[in-house]
């Protein structure tokens, strides 16, 4: 089985070769603002227009969905429900549902085999979702590995 390669750097700059996508977690209740998406929007636009336009159509937009845009030549960045409300707005309560998350995850797994590509991320779930990387990992585990893809974890310098 294939393990995750953690790198130190920048999740939006794919550290290798091929077709790549790169994995981030959204909210379900449309926000775009804040945490990683910041460094998404500061290089590409159609990530975030693609998500309003799709928190506004409300067609499949719910928890444990994923929605694919592309931003260049064999690269990808693949929005994942995985959030419900933000910190803000859950009463305290970390807003991440691993659940949501293993169900994105299965769902980008298959678009990944699709395309060839290899997978990239920061520490999804564990900045302003309040998930823990310890719940995180093992369903990376279970769903990407498990289709012996190659999954890239950046932390940031």
């Amino acid at each position: 089985m294939n393990t995750i390669e953690y790198l130190k750097g920048d999740a939006t700059r794919p550290a290798s070769e091929g077709n790549a996508i790169i994995a981030h977690i959204c909210n379900d209740i449309g926000g775009w603002g804040k945490g990683f998406v910041m460094a998404i929007s500061g290089k590409w636009k159609e990530p975030e227009a693609a998500y309003r336009k799709w928190f506004k159509s409300k067609e499949h937009f719910s928890l444990g969905e994923i929605q694919m845009v592309q931003v260049e030549e064999g690269l990808w960045i693949c929005n994942m429900i995985g959030q419900h409300k933000t910190i803000s707005k859950s009463g305290g309560k970390p807003p991440i549902r691993y659940e949501a998350v293993e169900q994105c995850l299965e769902k980008l797994a298959a678009e990944a085999l699709q395309r060839n590509a290899s997978v990239h991320m920061p520490r999804i779930g564990c900045g302003l979702a309040g998930g823990k990387w310890e719940e995180i990992e093992p369903i990376i585990g279970r769903t990407l590995l498990n289709h012996q893809l190659k999954v890239f974890v950046y932390d940031f310098k």
